[in-house]
């Protein structure tokens, strides 16, 4: 019997940031007999006909730690043992899951893409048996561990709709209102194309769940003032994940201007949902090469992206179907949750 356990915070496909987490176990379960899942919550009906689950919600990090330990160490216990241990996104989960799962020869897997590194990280890393990430360049540290496994959509939740000509031009930004997602720098760059005479509006959506990005998300409202936009942006709330292929669906084209060193999953879902994408960080350059035109510009650059804007805008709406089947050709070869899912247990089985 082949089993596997599966650590994350929350598997529930309408989580905003982390209903990807429930695709990967499904996936991951059509390759083992059973995936075992602790979580903080995990709804039945989210969970694969061979998942199980432990929660570990409680009170006080104390008790949470115990309910962890009691779990992993229950699943460890059992004949045949998993095939390894996955922690997901969260590097304290492999600092807390090696001392008990690699002395009895289970491995350790982090899944982590992120550009944040910190001492917990630098810990997950040396005490993890594999590193799995979007890339090498996703994973913020330097490290010999690291297996490249692609971004981990399902592609199947996403479809091509059709984007009839329109006015004004539908702009979407998702994500949470954080710093590093750059909207200030593209509520600029839409003021100057629509200071050159684009006819479009933009629709952001995302949760600002601290307080920083609360403070950021205000300063964006009174930006949103500043440039005399307020009749062309809209920033809303976050919209759960089961429910986002609705929102791309609705729009003409996906603004996305993250800060290099992660590869932002919305850029992909988005892609997958064949609508075009004008992106800034240099690590789409796989997904965007040899399409005209250009997609891609430079963070700071406001004027460069109103002369990505205007370009796009000038397409007809055909040109732009064509752009984002291309688009969704290339997640299903490269970015997959199943191909996703089968790198994983490769690195797992110590497999190329």
């Amino acid at each position: 019997m082949r089993r596997l356990v599966f650590i994350t915070q929350h598997v529930d496909p309408a989580h905003p940031f982390l209903g990807t987490a429930a695709a990967q176990v499904r996936a991951l379960a059509r390759h083992v007999d059973e995936v075992v899942v602790l979580a903080d919550s995990a709804p039945g009906d989210a969970l694969p006909p061979n998942g199980r689950a432990h929660l570990f919600r409680a009170g006080s990090k104390l008790g949470r730690g115990a309910l962890f330990e009691r779990a992993l160490a229950s699943e460890l216990a059992r004949r045949p043992r998993p095939l390894a241990v996955v922690a997901h996104m969260c590097p304290v989960y492999a600092v807390l899951a090696a001392p008990l799962a690699r002395p009895l020869g289970v491995p350790v897997l982090l899944w982590y893409a992120h550009w944040k590194a910190h001492a917990t990280l630098r810990l997950a890393e040396l005490l993890s048996t594999r590193i799995v990430s979007t890339d090498a360049q996703t994973f913020p540290l330097a490290s010999r561990k690291v297996t490249a496994l692609g971004q981990a959509i399902e592609v199947d939740g996403f479809r091509c709709a059709e984007r009839p000509a329109r006015s004004p031009l539908r702009l979407l930004a998702v994500g949470r209102y954080s710093p590093a997602k750059g909207l200030d720098v593209v509520l600029r760059g839409l003021r100057l194309a629509l200071d050159r005479g684009l006819d479009a509006r933009l629709d952001a959506c995302g949760a600002a769940s601290s307080a920083e990005e609360e403070r950021h998300k205000a300063q964006l409202e009174r930006l949103v003032e500043e440039l005399r936009l307020r009749d062309r942006v809209t920033l809303g709330g976050p919209v759960p994940h089961d429910t986002i292929a609705d929102v791309y669906d609705s729009a003409d084209v996906l603004v996305n201007n993250m800060r290099a060193g992660t590869s932002d999953k919305v850029v992909y879902e988005a892609a997958a949902s064949c609508l075009p994408v004008l992106a800034s960080n240099p690590w789409f350059a796989g997904l965007l090469e040899g399409i005209e035109p250009p997609l891609l510009f430079e963070r700071e650059d406001a004027a460069g992206l109103a002369e990505r804007l205007l370009a796009v805008a000038a397409l007809p709406p055909g040109r732009r179907a064509e752009i984002g089947r291309t688009l969704r050709a290339r997640v299903v070869e490269r970015h997959s949750v199943d191909s996703w899912a089968a790198g994983l247990l490769a690195a797992a089985e110590g497999r190329p």
